[in-house]
């Protein structure tokens, strides 16, 4: 029975591990993919502000033109910000406020109904941006950042 124990704790260790060398290439592979797109995203409002502003009236959001700018703007420096690392959970809260907004104003019905209706607020677009940002806040970058370079440069621990 002892051998047992000990076998299954030594799986569980080499599982542990496994997911710790894991982590960082899995956070890079998802700084890149989730925020390639919010970067296009933010591209494509700047690149059509006055439709965005139009739409962002339609919302009831005060100072359309200037809040489709700042949204844009966020969009595409933060997710470029986010794909290298750099200022990472500073950055990632700052779009998980933008994404809250995002769903505040534009997915108001699958805010409402998160409980009773929960496909709604997962198929919601800033769905995997608002997910995303969270995990980064709360995670960081990984090893294979701006962040860690600047950490080791500087001499920071974690």
């Amino acid at each position: 029975m002892n051998n047992l124990l000990n076998f299954a704790r030594r799986g569980y260790e080499v599982v542990v591990l496994t997911a710790k060398l894991l982590q960082s290439p899995l956070l890079l592979f998802s700084r890149v993919y989730f925020f390639w797109q919010l970067f296009q995203d933010g591209q494509g409002k700047l690149n059509n502000l006055p439709k965005v502003s139009e739409y962002f009236a339609s919302l009831g959001i005060p100072l359309p033109t200037l809040n489709a700018w700042i949204t844009g703007s966020i969009e595409l420096v933060g997710s470029l910000l986010l794909i290298i690392g750099l200022a990472t959970r500073p950055v990632a809260l700052l779009i998980f406020g933008v994404m809250t907004v995002a769903y505040l104003t534009g997915d108001r019905d699958a805010v409402l109904q998160i409980f009773s209706n929960p496909d709604k607020f997962v198929k919601a677009d800033p769905f995997p941006y608002f997910v995303m940002a969270l995990v980064l806040f709360f995670a960081g970058p990984g090893w294979i950042s701006v962040d860690k370079l600047l950490s080791r440069f500087f001499g920071k621990k974690e």
